[in-house]
């Protein structure tokens, strides 16, 4: 069958507006999580140059919010298949707006890392919740686009992130810049609580047990394990591509910081785009491996320009965040469409798990190879892990349903 053919759940139930509007509430619930997930690691160059401590060390603190995600994905997309997706945004979103607080008041580092922990924790609330009422609320045929625009609420955040937070704690300190996430995460879940209906799902006879796509056939492991290599590249640029301007090209914070936002800008319009380019081919698998076709190449040429100190490696930058996070909009929405309604929330939950497992040790790991080897040869040897992925994605099973 064709991704136009899919089984789904009716969506007429629901104005076009309102449909709109809860992608929008999807959207900016994504956009807070990513701010506090991702937001500390441009809490790196104050943590490294002010508080003394190793990029080994900095990048733990970074990943403590990663390691919170990590371990309760699955949970929250458990509950999300079992309460729904209004309820798990709701109660996800005040717990990171509770946790927030908490970091944001603390001076200790111990108790930074466990509330940055726990931040992420509740925020991981949203990427099962707020994915689920998009690919529950539009049809097939506009899946693409949708999840495209929602997807892009990760590197909007993270730009966020990047032109708010390096530049208050660079100002005010660490303390004041954790107030920008925990405002966001706030205002995310009011409008939450004004505008989204958890989406219609089919009938399902009571005692009749739904059959577990994982035993089916190994689409939704490979697709999971492309993902995983391909948010390695990823959460390296993210993670050190403010301080390599900082530490190896002389940027101020402000000015590196208003870089990476542009680059995040970029890279969630490059999602839309993607997203877009899928509903036109028919296929969410073909975009994503030419996406990490692209991803290898612009890694490669990062790493080469960085060492040679060529001016270009600036502008390779921006290029290599727009591409290496084009593909999560593409694996997430066929994570979902094969899962179906009573598996997506699990098979999305496993799906950010896997990624944030590698995304959680790509900071301090990095950050060893940045001192051994320097950011050329990191850059360089991200490159390898898109290259793996390309063929390992499961495109001939896709047109198998054809």
């Amino acid at each position: 069958m064709s991704l136009r053919q899919l089984p789904t759940a009716p969506v007429r139930t629901v104005s076009t507006a309102r449909r709109w509007s809860m992608l929008a509430a999807s959207t900016l619930a994504q956009a807070a999580a990513a701010v506090m997930i991702h937001g500390p690691a441009f809490l790196i160059p104050t943590l490294h140059e002010r508080e003394g401590l190793s990029l080994a060390e900095a990048g733990l603190v970074a990943a403590a919010p990663t390691i919170g995600v990590m371990l309760t994905l699955v949970a929250w997309g458990w509950v999300t298949d079992r309460r729904g997706e209004r309820f798990v945004m709701l109660t996800g979103l005040g717990a990171t707006t509770l946790a927030g607080i908490a970091s944001a008041l603390t001076e200790s580092l111990p108790l930074l890392v466990v509330t940055l922990f726990l931040a992420g924790a509740a925020a991981a609330s949203t990427n099962a919740a707020s994915g689920r009422v998009v690919v529950g609320w539009f049809p097939p045929q506009r899946r693409g686009l949708a999840m495209g625009i929602r997807q892009m609420a990760q590197p909007i955040g993270v730009g966020v992130a990047a032109i708010s937070i390096a530049v208050v704690a660079d100002g005010h300190g660490i303390q004041a810049a954790l107030w920008v996430p925990t405002v966001a995460c706030a205002l995310a879940a009011l409008l939450a609580a004004a505008v989204v209906i958890d989406p219609p799902r089919p009938e399902r006879t009571a005692g009749t047990p739904v059959a577990n796509p994982y035993r089916q056939d190994s689409f939704l492991a490979r697709i999971h394990g492309v993902s995983v290599l391909l948010v390695v590249p990823q959460f390296l640029v993210w993670s050190f591509a403010l301080v390599w301007l900082v530490q190896e090209r002389g940027w101020s914070p402000a000015a590196a910081g208003s870089l990476v936002a542009v680059a995040q800008v970029a890279g969630a319009l490059g999602r839309i785009a993607v997203g877009q380019l899928s509903d036109m081919v028919g296929s969410r698998l073909r975009p994503l491996r030419w996406v990490a076709l692209a991803a290898t190449v612009t890694m490669a040429l990062l790493g080469l320009t960085a060492a040679l100190d060529l001016a270009v490696a600036v502008l390779l930058v921006v290029v290599a965040t727009l591409v290496t996070v084009a593909d999560n909009g593409l694996a997430f929405t066929a994570v979902a469409e094969r899962a179906g309604p009573f598996w997506s929330g699990r098979a999305l939950g496993a799906q950010n798990t896997a990624q944030f497992l590698a995304g959680s040790a790509v900071p301090p790991l990095a950050g060893l190879a940045i001192g051994e080897l320097g950011y050329a040869a990191a850059f360089a040897l991200g490159a390898l892990f898109p290259l793996v992925a390309a063929p390992l994605v499961p495109v001939r099973e896709e047109r198998a349903l054809s």
